[in-house]
């Protein structure tokens, strides 16, 4: 019986596995294919609110799954997408869309890395001039001991 006890445990282990992956698979009565790739186009534009690096179409998270029905709730009532997106910033803030448009709100998100770039190469520019001017140079006549490199 001990050694059926690991084939058992691993036979159970497989299994369970196999309802964790089947619980993350969403399927959507799509009616045909065009309405399946604007589905996968537009959960590919949208943002996971709580994963944040990944899209809606990639997340797996409990509201990412909420919002892919709410977007195909909106779809199958005959919205377009740019009315869909407006619905969903209007509710999330622009933060919802991976490529939020440039506006007042979201101008830091745009230029704020570009910003912190060039204010650390600033930093290093000043530090390497600062640098340049309190060093001497060293005369060779004073500062010769007889070796040669």
């Amino acid at each position: 019986m001990m050694r059926r006890l690991p084939s058992l445990l691993c036979l159970l282990a497989l299994l369970t596995s196999g309802v964790v992956f089947a619980q993350a698979i969403d399927p959507l009565p799509f009616k045909d294919r065009a309405e399946e790739v604007r589905f996968q186009k537009l959960t590919r534009e949208l943002r996971c609110l709580v994963c944040q690096n990944e899209n809606l179409a990639d997340s797996n998270a409990d509201l990412a799954r909420d919002l892919r029905h709410e977007v195909f709730d909106q779809m199958q009532a005959g919205k377009s997408d740019d009315q869909i997106k407006q619905y969903l910033v209007d509710r999330y803030s622009d933060f919802v869309l991976y490529d939020p448009p440039v506006k007042a709100g979201t101008l830091l998100l745009w230029f704020g890395p570009l910003a912190i770039l060039l204010a650390g190469a600033g930093v290093v520019v000043f530090t390497i001039r600062k640098r340049g001017r309190t060093e001497t140079p060293i005369d060779s006549a004073t500062n010769d001991q007889g070796e040669d490199w």
